[in-house]
């Protein structure tokens, strides 16, 4: 197998503030990432990334002469699988203007070839919870095919002829699963505590925690070692991510390290049920998403006090910290504090204090890495901290 490199390209920015600390490959969709996805159907563990400067020491290029160069916004189908193995050397599959992937020792080679069938790229953020159902199918039947479940529990009532499966060590006592829908995956030594309620599709990650009475709609996905309670409807949770008591959480993404304070809620409706509008880093505007359920987007790192409330289709950057009554803007830039009575500057050494709190936790290290990428937000977003105009 050639050596595989993820590439980012222009419409990198789209997806903030979820790429502003990783390559697009990383996104988590379904049970897997997109690069998760893509190794295994490639049958290697071996690959890097060719992203945005700031990423690139954090997330380094590894390149020979034998590369397979693929999107890194991409997911995988069986038609793009053998597409992409039988690709040439020094050949580009196309679709249309857009390159899917290429092979050789640089990413832009002369042979094009267009691809006929269909293809997914993830152009914006809430396509993460938009496609997460059909994701989490799909990277069930890669994972769990030939392969034999750990025993359910004889506690549990189990509704529906999907399956369940249940790595090494999970856990899953007096609970109701409900598979009319799709499959319910649980990751290894993952726990589901008594009396939660859950519907697949729904995928929860290693060492992840359901926590009690826990209702959880379709379309859900739980990754590794974060700890989720409440009602929870169609939105993806990234690794080391909280939202550990009551309170309403819907068709949303959160990134990693990213706290809910008790009993908060996000609105994913708009009183007058028009679709929704999301802040896009790119065009530095509000953009319509087509979509008439849409609730939060969260970067890397933020956090909300008790009882904060999110309206329709609110974006948060990194490391912002959010309290207080009433709802705040529906963009809070990266390194904001504060909430609808008004915001100043998180400063980042602050920050950088609670993140190692935080990571320490979870025996994890905030590494100079982090904080050079993390250095390069607090700068990138101080345009849209307009207080700091205010007080020069």
């Amino acid at each position: 197998m050639p050596n595989l490199v993820f590439f980012d390209d222009e419409s990198l920015k789209h997806l903030y503030p979820l790429t502003l600390t990783r390559p697009s490959a990383n996104l988590l969709c379904g049970i897997l990432t997109i690069a998760e996805k893509w190794s295994k159907y490639l049958n290697t563990s071996s690959y890097s990334y060719l992203t945005s400067e700031h990423l690139q020491a954090k997330f380094p290029l590894k390149s020979n002469d034998n590369n397979c160069f693929i999107n890194g916004r991409l997911l995988p189908n069986t038609e793009l699988i053998q597409a992409i193995k039988h690709l040439d050397d020094n050949a580009s599959l196309m679709k249309g203007s857009q390159l899917l992937s290429c092979k050789g020792n640089q990413l832009h080679n002369n042979q094009a070839i267009q691809f006929e069938g269909d293809i997914t790229l993830i152009d914006r953020t809430h396509q993460l919870f938009t496609l997460n159902a059909n994701q989490i199918k799909a990277d069930f039947e890669l994972l769990c095919f030939n392969r034999v479940s750990q025993t359910l529990s004889s506690t549990n009532i189990k509704i529906g002829d999907y399956p369940v499966f249940l790595e090494a060590g999970a856990k899953i006592e007096a609970s109701i699963l409900n598979t009319t829908e799709g499959p319910i995956y649980i990751g290894k030594d993952a726990e589901i505590m008594e009396g939660s309620m859950l519907r697949g599709p729904f995928a929860l990650g290693e060492h992840g925690v359901v926590k009690m009475g826990a209702k959880i709609y379709s379309g859900t996905t739980v990754g590794a070692y974060s700890k989720v309670g409440g009602e929870v409807n169609n939105s993806v949770i990234f690794a080391y991510s909280n939202k550990g008591h009551d309170g309403f959480l819907g068709n949303s993404v959160l990134g990693e390290w990213c706290n809910l304070g008790a009993d908060t809620n996000n609105s994913n409706l708009k009183n007058n049920y028009e679709a929704v509008k999301l802040w896009n880093y790119e065009t530095a505007n509000f953009e319509k998403t087509g979509l008439q359920f849409c609730g939060l987007i969260m970067g890397d790192h933020s956090k909300c006090g008790i009882n904060t409330m999110f309206n329709t289709g609110t974006v948060v950057g990194v490391s912002a910290n959010i309290f207080g009554s009433g709802f705040p803007r529906n963009f809070v830039p990266s390194f904001s504090w504060g909430g609808a009575q008004g915001f100043e500057t998180y400063s980042i050494k602050k920050a950088f204090q609670t993140a190692t709190i935080v990571m320490g936790r979870r025996n994890q290290e905030l590494t100079n890495l982090d904080q050079s990428i993390l250095e390069y937000i607090f700068q990138l977003d101080s345009n849209y901290r307009t207080w700091e105009k205010n007080d020069k």
